[in-house]
């Protein structure tokens, strides 16, 4: 049983508004298989967007962005890729980009940055 971290399910929700004021339409969200999750995956354009959100609301142990690891990114390229083969429908343009939510005291935005095409 997967446990449900509130921060990062709220991130998650703010982070779908963020896109889809930018353009984005979100068409899945948690995607699992055995190599990894991710958050959320939208179109732009006639591209395949596959987004990794990371929640905090502090940076005592770092920024949003610095808990993305390289091991962390292998595992979403992996995910991204598979994710690709099985729908064969979505376009075949990809890219992997990262939002990065930091959180007030009362659970409200403090900053939100988005980074486009992370794995290059």
């Amino acid at each position: 049983m997967k446990i449900v971290n509130p921060t990062a399910v709220l991130g998650e929700d703010l982070a779908v508004k963020y896109l889809q004021n930018k353009g984005y339409k979100v068409i899945e969200r948690n995607y699992q298989k055995r190599y990894g999750e991710i958050d959320i995956i939208g179109l732009l354009d006639n591209t395949l967007v596959f987004i990794e959100v990371k929640t905090r609301k502090s940076i005592s142990y770092g920024t949003p962005m610095e808990a993305i690891t390289y091991r962390k990114l292998r595992e979403l390229i992996k995910t991204a890729q598979y994710y690709s083969l099985t729908h064969p429908n979505l376009p075949k343009l990809l890219r992997i980009d990262a939002v990065s939510i930091l959180l007030k005291r009362e659970g409200n935005v403090d900053t939100i940055e988005h980074i486009e095409n992370i794995s290059i």
